[in-house]
């Protein structure tokens, strides 16, 4: 952006770039600075970086891919894009989430993109930093009627986007939720054209459940509709030839050598081919029409081939009066059906992948309870609303049993709250006024008044949300495998269906083989088509498409039904592969909530005043220390509520050893002896002593300077959390190895990894440090860990292969940890190493079912045994064997959703309940 003094020249607001925009006005920037000098102002131009978002995530859902090289064809057209920083194409979820710049190109534009490639886009968040929300409104009857609508809404304050679409009655509105909220809109709404028209959350459809059900019913109708022509044709065929008199009829000839049965077979199969089939005629169309090949090219070529080589054999028996034809009808038909039924069954499977995102979303209620107060605080009214209309600073009732409607925190009352479905904790967590609720939890036994703080796509679930569905769309490196396989699997396939026919074709024209060998129904012709319709049929790209990310889905949503957040395929491979796990130390290996043991003054001063100068320097530190330290301070003014600490000037916060600044006129330097030693404040010996005795009790020394001179020793204490121990030797047991790296001195880090029993220590660490031994330790060839709390250890959590955030509960450390761990628990660590590697050994079950499935069913196909036994595949078992490929691979990953983790955890759990009990 250009700014020109004295004033400034807003052009923040505009959709495009200020130098677009300038540029579209044929004004020069140069041009502005001239005017302005011209009426008597010096402007100078100063050229400003831009605020402006460079880069939004959308998700989209797109309808008809069938197998790999669909979701490939979609993913490669994505990147090809001008503007498009990164494309995933998920085919298990059926969605794409586009990372893109939004000054380049729009999300309409990238639907379009989609679309042109052959399949359906529908458009399921933008990614804009904005909230937004569908209404249905009664009443939309004229185009004024819409106009009046319109422009009452567009007149609100913090109303950004309005869009009406009037044969549905339904109005799409964007927001900013911290200006206005859906009540507001409703009320305008009711309010204008003297409350004709009527508005209401616009009713639940074209969500990913609501796309799923449409999916599973559109297969089943498609299947059922089959079996009514398949069936009889499958009687004609393979039954009613056995029966005396009804075969009979049906070799009635009526025209030359056609027979009765044979156009039964062709009337009832038709159907099946054109009407019910024709979804893999247009999947194949589109696929060939972008130079790809899938697996609808592969049924579509199978089918034909039965059915045109039928309608050959009929014909030709009408035109002849010698001619015995021999039709597969039953084989086309068959072959959908079985298809079908597959699909079917495999969509049906793929629902269930993703439940645990489905019990996610319903943990919020329908309803809550909303109050208005009078000027005085009374209640004057409550109120039941649909919990979708809470708005940011309402107060919220929530009754003993009920759900927590929204995130806040409690204004009134008190009761214990079960936040299990949220962060996997056990035991039910105390609440009181100033305490923070998560939306979703369980009230237990108390009646609580909430104020909101975050509603709708900021609260905590809806973040958790879209944690999971991430995780889910985003693709493990063992993908790119199956990946580069799919682009040559179809087009090899027909190639090996074709050499299949033909060598067999030939091998019969030229008496390769007995004539024994021929069926009696058939000719060597037939006999090598049918083989060549075989191979086609049963090859599965499917198979080996689902394998990953089925597993992965399943494995995700179990972890967050555990409160472990495991961030997709990349996080899982990386972290079942782990052989080295770095700990923080407070917080982390201690429970971090340190308390202040001991104070030892070296000055004449009261307690309480050298609380109010320490205090006061340390309020604006994040540190758990600090907070430990303010926390002990309040104990000197219980009688004040909110008390009023000193004016701090000149604040600096030295990382990793402490703080600086003056209080009253006092220079106070608080923090570890190294930062004393650089400051040149002289410690005594007496502090020294204490310091060592601090040490030896796993406790930290703080010292504190004032106006240069030490003054006193803080003794703060962090206890070990109860079965740290215990995790440290489960880790060695899985051949793991631990190593405790904290900012603290060494004589307490020392005490805390003799406690815990790990060896390797490294102290008085910054946290740029920590991330240099995470280096250090993957240039030896180890797969790295790092366990922290996902703020301070942040630089390590990205450094390492596999960043775990513990105890970060609604403060999701979501850009520095692959793996966040909602609970405090250092159990946690092993479930989430523990359930990575159960995934992975089910992905690569899932692969060897699926290479294992072709390697042995295309020579199988191919006609391998027949030769020596005789046994050959008919199209249509080939058909069903692929369809049942494809299910047995979903059904084998959601074998995942029996996880039990190691029976050693539970033990401690229990005993970690009993030591806090």
């Amino acid at each position: 952006m250009y700014r020109l003094c004295p004033s400034r020249l807003s052009l923040d607001r505009l959709n495009k770039s200020p130098n677009a925009f300038l540029a579209n006005l044929g004004i020069k920037e140069e041009t502005i600075r001239e005017t302005i000098e011209d009426v008597g102002f010096q402007a100078t131009l100063i050229t400003e970086e831009t605020n402006e978002k460079t880069s939004q995530v959308c998700r989209i859902r797109v309808k008809g891919m069938t197998c790999t090289s669909c979701s490939t064809t979609v993913e490669s057209a994505l990147q090809l894009i001008p503007g498009v920083q990164k494309a995933q194409v998920a085919l298990a979820t059926e969605e794409a989430e586009i990372q893109y710049d939004p000054r380049i190109i729009t999300y309409n534009q990238l639907l379009e993109s989609i679309e042109d490639t052959g399949f359906e886009a529908i458009l399921i968040s933008t990614g804009e930093d904005r909230s937004k929300i569908l209404l249905e409104v009664d009443g939309l009857r004229t185009e004024s009627s819409t106009s009046i609508i319109e422009s009452s809404l567009r007149a609100l304050p913090g109303v950004e986007d309005v869009d009406i679409d009037p044969e549905l009655k339904k109005l799409s509105l964007s927001y900013k939720s911290d200006i206005i909220g859906p009540r507001d809109f409703i009320k305008v709404i009711e309010s204008t054209g003297s409350g004709r028209f009527k508005a209401t959350i616009f009713p639940e459809g074209g969500g990913k459940r609501s796309h799923r059900q449409e999916e599973i019913k559109q297969y089943r109708r498609s299947f059922l509709w089959s079996l009514v022509f398949t069936i009889p044709v499958f009687l004609t065929s393979m039954v009613f030839m056995y029966i005396p008199g009804v075969k009979d009829g049906l070799d009635v000839k009526v025209v030359n050598m056609l027979s009765v049965g044979e156009i039964l077979r062709w009337v009832l199969s038709t159907p099946v081919q054109f009407i019910i089939g024709r979804r893999f005629y247009s999947g194949s169309y589109k696929a060939l029409c972008h130079g790809s090949a899938n697996m609808d090219v592969l049924i579509a070529l199978g089918t034909n081939a039965a059915y045109f080589y039928s309608v050959y054999s009929v014909l030709r028996a009408a035109t002849s009066p010698s001619f015995k034809s021999t039709d597969f009808f039953e084989t086309s038909s068959m072959l959908i059906s079985f298809i079908l039924l597959g699909k079917y069954l495999e969509v049906l499977a793929k629902g269930k992948t993703s439940e645990a995102i489905a019990k996610l979303m319903n943990l919020t209620p329908e309803t809550a309870s909303l109050l208005q107060f009078d000027d005085e605080g009374n209640v004057v009214k409550e109120e039941e609303i649909d919990s979708r209309l809470i708005q940011k600073n309402d107060v919220i009732k929530i009754l003993p049993g009920a759900k927590v409607a929204c995130d806040g925190f409690v204004i009134w009352g008190q009761s214990h709250v079960n936040e299990s479905m949220i962060t996997g904790e056990s035991r039910p967590v105390a609440k009181r006024k100033g305490d923070m609720v998560i939306g979703g939890t369980v009230n237990e036994n108390g009646v609580l008044h909430i104020k909101a703080t975050k509603v709708g796509s900021e609260s905590a679930l809806s973040q958790i949300v879209r944690l999971v569905e991430s995780a889910q769309m985003a693709k493990a490196p063992v993908q790119k495998f199956a990946d580069r396989i799919s682009k040559y699997f179809v087009p090899l396939v027909i190639i090996l269906s074709f050499s299949t026919w033909l060598a067999w074709f030939l091998a019969g024209k030229y008496d390769g083989y007995p004539k024994s060998w021929i069926p009696s129904s058939m000719d060597s012709f037939q006999l090598a088509l049918q083989f060549g319709i075989s191979v086609m049929v049963i090859a599965c790209p499917c198979a080996l498409g689902l394998a990953t990310p089925t597993a992965v889905m399943v494995g995700t949503g179990v972890g967050a039904s555990r409160g472990v957040l495991i961030k997709g395929g990349q996080a899982l491979e990386s972290a079942q592969k782990v052989n080295f796990i770095v700990f923080d130390k407070t917080g982390t290996l201690t429970m971090g909530k340190p308390v202040v043991v001991s104070t030892k003054l070296f000055r004449s001063m009261v307690l309480r005043e050298f609380y109010e100068l320490v205090a006061a320097a340390e309020l604006n530190s994040e540190h758990p220390l600090a907070k430990a330290i303010v926390e002990y301070a309040k104990k000197f003014r219980e009688d004040e509520e909110n008390p009023r600490w000193p004016e701090v000037q000149n604040f600096e916060s030295i990382t990793g050893h402490g703080v600086k600044a003056v209080v009253h006129n006092k220079k106070l330097i608080v923090g570890n002896k190294s930062l004393m030693v650089d400051q040149g404040i002289s410690v005594p010996l007496d502090a020294d002593e204490i310091l060592a005795e601090a040490e030896e009790l796993a406790q930290t020394g703080i010292l504190v300077s004032i106006d240069g001179v030490l003054s006193g020793v803080v003794a703060i204490s962090d206890p070990v959390k109860p079965g740290a121990r215990e995790v440290i030797s489960l880790l060695k047991s899985m051949k793991v190895e631990s190593k405790l790296v904290t900012g603290d001195n060494w004589g307490t880090a020392n005490a805390i990894a003799k406690e815990v029993g790990i060896s390797d220590i490294i102290a008085e660490a910054k946290p740029e440090n920590k991330a240099e031994k995470v280096k250090e330790l993957q240039s030896l060839g180890k797969v790295v860990a790092m366990v922290g709390d996902g703020i301070n250890d942040s630089p390590a959590l990205v450094a390492a292969d596999v960043g775990m955030a513990i105890g970060a509960g609604t403060d999701i450390a979501i850009e520095a940890a692959d793996i966040v761990l909602m609970k405090s628990n250092l159990e946690d660590v092993i479930t989430a190493i523990d359930l990575s590697r159960k995934t992975f050994g089910r992905i690569r079950l899932n692969y060897f079912w699926a290479f294992g499935y072709n390697l042995l069913g295309i020579p199988i196909a191919a006609g391998a045994l027949f030769p020596s036994t005789g046994f050959r595949l008919p199209p249509w078992v080939a058909g069903a064997a692929m369809a049942a490929s494809s299910v047995s691979v979903v059904c084998s990953s959601l074998l995942l959703k029996n996880y039990k983790r190691p029976k050693k955890l539970d033990y401690l759990e229990i005993g970690a309940i009993t030591v806090e009990s």
